[in-house]
């Protein structure tokens, strides 16, 4: 007597579940029969939906999902020996653009070990992986188009720096050929400011390499006999937005500049000293010598325009600006705190 094939009826939610989810899916038998397709799936693959029920999978459309490594991988699923978990496929199909899809596939698992059945998720990641590949190509574009930008700003500060040394180097005025010489140093400043920036992250600078890398330029350009002329930098780990440490960064090279010029003018030796320390949103930064000390009463000097630029910067960054005797010496700090209503981010590094 012939045996009569079983037939086994889905559960109609199951088929509901399957047929009306949002993300394609395909309910498979163990044989990669379609039981069910979702709508969505036939929509984004323009199958007619009438037409999958029966198919195998690799039957589905023109063949383009007859993929030999794909049927194998579902087979072992239905046997248990692995699960299909993003695997990454390219469907082509005929004079259509290659998609990107993301596999995962499950035995359902209602109990009936004699009825198995595959529930297969498909997901398009084509446009995802095109706008992650734009967005990659513009990030690299932006960080070569900043890097030229660097390149070219430190090049053109080398050149004004060069133009004015050499015309320091051509006037007979002695007044000039300082205002010359200090000009170059203010530019050298920013030059090492935006040495340091070119190598931070986020647009902060960190002050302890930028102080130091300022002071050794305003030291090579300016002590003559390092053995008896030295500067010392002391700064804790705070990090600054870029606009607060270029103010920072002239009130050091002003206030180091006139240091060597007038403190040590006796031929004695000495040492200047820079120190930064912050807590919170208080910072302070002093600038102090063991020279002769400032003169006073008829001998003390004119304000300049070192004296001029130092002050705007000092109230710019709404601090305090205290010149003292350091017997010997002076100290000149500029104290920033909180009440003083400084609207800027300052807080040591971690």
């Amino acid at each position: 007597m012939p045996q009569t094939p079983t037939v086994h009826f889905e559960a109609a939610s199951t088929l509901a579940v399957v047929t009306s989810s949002n993300e394609p899916l395909l309910f498979l038998s163990d044989d990669l029969r379609i039981i069910a397709a979702s709508a969505s799936f036939c929509r984004a693959f323009e199958i007619a939906t009438a037409s999958v029920t029966g198919k195998r999978l690799g039957e589905l459309g023109h063949g383009e999902w007859a993929m030999p490594r794909l049927d194998s991988l579902l087979t072992a699923t239905v046997t248990g020996s692995v699960s299909i978990d993003a695997y990454e496929i390219d469907l082509k199909r005929p004079d259509q653009k290659t998609r990107q899809l993301i596999i995962n596939a499950r035995k359902l698992d209602d109990g009936d070990l004699e009825h198995i059945r595959l529930l297969v998720a498909i997901t398009d990641v084509t446009d995802m992986r095109a706008e992650a590949r734009l967005k990659d190509d513009l990030v690299r574009d932006k960080a070569i188009l900043l890097q030229e930008v660097q390149h070219r700003v430190a090049n053109s500060l080398q050149i004004i720096a060069s133009v004015l040394m050499q015309s320091a180097r051509r006037v007979q005025s002695e007044e000039v050929r300082g205002h010359l010489h200090d000009a170059r140093h203010r530019i050298m400043s920013i030059a090492a400011l935006q040495r340091q920036l070119s190598t931070s992250a986020g647009g902060s600078v960190e002050l302890r390499a930028y102080f130091t890398q300022l002071c050794q330029s305003l030291g090579a350009s300016m002590i003559a006999e390092p053995e008896r002329l030295s500067i010392q930098v002391t700064v804790d780990d705070s990090t600054v937005p870029a606009d607060i440490s270029i103010s920072l960064g002239l009130i050091v090279t002003e206030l180091v500049i006139n240091a060597l010029k007038h403190a040590f003018s006796d031929d004695r030796n000495g040492t200047i000293e820079i120190n930064y320390l912050s807590s919170g949103k208080d910072w302070t930064l002093s600038i102090s010598d063991d020279g002769t000390g400032m003169p006073i009463g008829n001998d003390a000097p004119k304000a300049g325009l070192g004296t001029g630029i130092v002050e705007a910067l000092v109230k710019n960054l709404e601090g305090e600006l205290t010149v003292s005797d350091a017997s010997p010496g002076t100290v000149v700090t500029i104290r920033h705190t909180e009440r003083s209503g400084l609207q800027t981010d300052f807080s040591p590094a971690a």
